[in-house]
């Protein structure tokens, strides 16, 4: 059974960092596009990085270029967001998500995803 279980969430001061990390069992990442995703209630989902294991591209939302590196862990099956220079308006749910896909994404991330974690909350106090 193909599962992601996302972890490293919780509550962090303005300029504070945390890895967030989407563990996937049931598949390996090789060939699949992982989504990270973040909602606040009230408000859409917003795309905010997205990694090809195919071929290592990268892709970041303008809102957190610069502070957010999404990296992998072959070894681990792991897919990690590393979050730095933590703003209040990063305050939401995290979800990973994944695509089996051999793609590119350095223009774009894919729009869609089959699987889906179950979320981790971000909280980043002023």
């Amino acid at each position: 059974q193909l599962q992601l279980v996302e972890s490293g969430g919780g509550l962090v001061q303005t300029g504070g960092s945390l890895r967030l990390s989407c563990a996937a069992s049931g598949f390996t990442l090789g060939y699949y596009v992982i989504g990270w995703f973040r909602q606040v209630p009230g408000k859409a989902r917003e795309g905010v990085s997205c990694f090809s294991s195919s071929d290592g591209s990268t892709n970041y939302a303008d809102s957190v270029k610069g502070r957010v590196t999404i990296s992998r862990d072959s070894a681990k099956n792991t897919v990690y967001l590393q979050m730095n220079s933590l703003k209040p308006e990063d305050t939401a749910v995290y979800y990973c998500a994944s695509i089996k896909a051999k793609v590119d994404v350095t223009t774009h991330c894919p729009p869609f995803y089959d699987y889906w974690g179950q979320g981790t909350q971000v909280t980043v106090s002023s």
